[in-house]
Order: C-alpha cells, then sequence, then structure tokens
C-alpha cells in the first residue's frame, strides 16, 4: 500500500513531458506492429511477393500481438526512473512480458502444423509417400499439443515454480489419473492405433458391428461418423482399434450375381442363343470386368433350368453400383422378351381331398 502511494505522488511531481513520450512509445509501437511483422516474415519467405500471403501467415497475428506488447514493456522501462517504479515491479512487469511472448510465439508455431500451413504443403510435396489427410492432420495434433505442453513448462519457470518437485507430484499422481481415466487411455492409445494401422480416412463408407456411415473426424478420443439416417455418432478409438472394420470405400469392384430360372420346356437353340446374348451384353457394358464374367446353365430340377449369371462391376458407389444392376437386369428381361423364352416358376401340386 505505502508502495502505490509513493507510485501516486510521483506521478504528481512527474514532468508531462516524460508522460508523453511513453504514450508515443506504445502508440508508435501499435501503429508499426503490423509493418514490423511484415518485415519480418519477408526476410524468411523470399519467395512471397503478395502482401496477403504474408499476412495470412500463422506468424503475422502472433507477431503484431508481440511489438504492441513490447512497446507497453519498453513504455514502463522509460518510465521507471521518473515514476520510481520498485524493482518488485519491475520484475513482475519483465516476467508478464515474457510470458506473453512465449504464449504468442507457441500460437504462432501451432498454426504453423496445420493441414493448410505453407510448411505442411511443402513436406507433402517433397514426401516420397503420399498420405492421407486424416493421418496427417492426427499427428498435427499431437504435434500442437507438444507445443502447448513445453510452452506450458516455460511459463511456469518463469513463475519460479519448482519443475522437479511438479514432475514429482505427476509421478504419483499421474498414476491416480491413470487408474481414473483408464478409458480415456485406451481410447488415446485406439486413435493411435487408427494412424498407424489406417484403416481408413476421412469420407470413406465403413461398417463395423452396429456401426455404419461416413467417416466425418478422427479425433484424439473418438471417431466421428456420419450415419446414412443422418445422424451424427462419436464411437471410442478403443472400441474401433478392436473392431473388424469393412471399408466399403477401398472396394476395386463388386459382384452382381442372379440366377434366372427358364421354362423346361425351353428349346437347346434358344438357351445356346440366350446364353451367347447375355454374355455378349456384359462384355460391351463399360462397368463390368470382362474377365470376371461367367454365363452358364448350372442347374435342372424339377421347376425349370437354371442360368447363373456372375460377374463384376468397377461402379463401387453404392448409387452406381445400384444404377448398374438396374441396366444389366433390365438388359437381361429385354433379351428374354426378344427371344420368346419364359421364366419358369416354382410348382407345386395341391390335392384335395373329396368327401
Amino acid at each position: 500500500m505505502d508502495q502505490f502511494t509513493s507510485f501516486i505522488e510521483n506521478i504528481k511531481a512527474l514532468q508531462i513531458v516524460d508522460i508523453l513520450i511513453a504514450v508515443a512509445i506504445i502508440l508508435l509501437f501499435r501503429i508499426l506492429s503490423s509493418t514490423f511483422s511484415y518485415i519480418i516474415i519477408r526476410m524468411f519467405k523470399f519467395k512471397a511477393k503478395k502482401a496477403k500471403e504474408i499476412k495470412e501467415s500463422a506468424f503475422f497475428k502472433p507477431l503484431k500481438l508481440f511489438f504492441i506488447i513490447l512497446g507497453v514493456y519498453l513504455a514502463v522501462l522509460f518510465l521507471k526512473k521518473p515514476l520510481n517504479i520498485s524493482q518488485e515491479i519491475m520484475n513482475l512487469v519483465t516476467t508478464i512480458f515474457e510470458i506473453i511472448s512465449v504464449i504468442a510465439f507457441a500460437i504462432a508455431l501451432a498454426k504453423s502444423f496445420t493441414l493448410k500451413s505453407t510448411l505442411i504443403v511443402k513436406m507433402r510435396k517433397k514426401a516420397k509417400r503420399q498420405y492421407d489427410d486424416a493421418s496427417i492432420e492426427f499427428a498435427l495434433k499431437i504435434v500442437r499439443v507438444i507445443i502447448y505442453i513445453i510452452a506450458a513448462f516455460i511459463v511456469l519457470s518463469l513463475l519460479k515454480v519448482d519443475l522437479t518437485g511438479l514432475i514429482a507430484g505427476l509421478g504419483i499422481g499421474g498414476l491416480i489419473v491413470t487408474l481414473a481415466a483408464q478409458d480415456t487411455a485406451k481410447n488415446l492409445f485406439g486413435g493411435v492405433v487408427i494412424f498407424i494401422d489406417k484403416p481408413f480416412a476421412v469420407g470413406d463408407w465403413v461398417q463395423m458391428d452396429n456401426y455404419e456411415g461416413t467417416i466425418e473426424d478422427i479425433t484424439f478420443r473418438t471417431t466421428r461418423i456420419r450415419t446414412f439416417e443422418n445422424s451424427l455418432l462419436n464411437v471410442p478409438n478403443s472400441i474401433i482399434s478392436n473392431a473388424s472394420v469393412i471399408n466399403w470405400s477401398k472396394m476395386e469392384s463388386r459382384r452382381y450375381k442372379v440366377n434366372i430360372k427358364i421354362d423346361l420346356e425351353t428349346p437347346v437353340e434358344k438357351l445356346q442363343r440366350l446364353k451367347a446374348r447375355v454374355e455378349e451384353m456384359l462384355y460391351n457394358r463399360e462397368n463390368i470386368l470382362d474377365d470376371s464374367t461367367i454365363v452358364r446353365f448350372d442347374g435342372i430340377d424339377e421347376n425349370g433350368i437354371n442360368m447363373l449369371v456372375y460377374t463384376y462391376t468397377n461402379s463401387t458407389g453404392y448409387s452406381s453400383y445400384l444404377k448398374e444392376v438396374e441396366g444389366i437386369n433390365y438388359k437381361i428381361i429385354k433379351i428374354l422378351d426378344e427371344e420368346n423364352i419364359k421364366v419358369a416358376h416354382d410348382n407345386q401340386d395341391i390335392y384335395i381331398k373329396e368327401k
């Protein structure tokens, strides 16, 4: 309280010129913060020609904040002697300045590790192996967390916190937290397993146990799935890492199979023409894999002659697959109609007992 009273008395005696100079320093750094930031980023980004590209850099806004705080800090340093500011207050101001600088740098560094950042885009172009966005984003999240953890430890050291005692305490507390958060640890480990194995990526259509839909996001704890009912499902990573996952988006082809029952009285010549025309129709379809096509009369029973039509199509999307199946079915019906071939029906004899 005495220090504060002495501080007020000194202000009253302070020449107005000193106050104006301090305010001018703050305003000068505030006005020139964008220019200083622009120059520094331009020094490290030689290929950047447009001002917009530089201002969109992850370091631009944090650097502006740094220069604004620097102006305030220099103004306080300037006023130290005229205001007779105690060393305790100056140490506090210096600590605050250092903490804000560390936080600003950590934010800038973390923002530079995103999918759209220039650094990551360049690294992906130079990489020999291509990784999907979901895997890279998961890795970048881990990097950002590490950056913030390091920044937190630096801030604690600036606040004169005993890190040795804190780390020792974390050793005991970590055991308690681990026991209390086993599910969280399992989900985190499951997320790492998903990142390493890469069973799916964002946008893939997957099916596992009772879950089916499109992958929207993969986080540390859960994987978000957009179901076909348009609801958003959050599945713990620990469940996914232990489940059998069907990734329908990875299909290279889809099977078409149908059994057609032909009337027993159909002449052999017509059966041969039917087989030949169905084969020709399939071979002429753009999305059919010719090597996989099988058309055979593979069975005869009391209900009729069975013709197996078996092939694969590269239309793997559900909608496009149904469209292809529909097209094949239409063609087969048209061929049956043109050849005047009747489809057999199951025969069933009914006996009525007379009284």
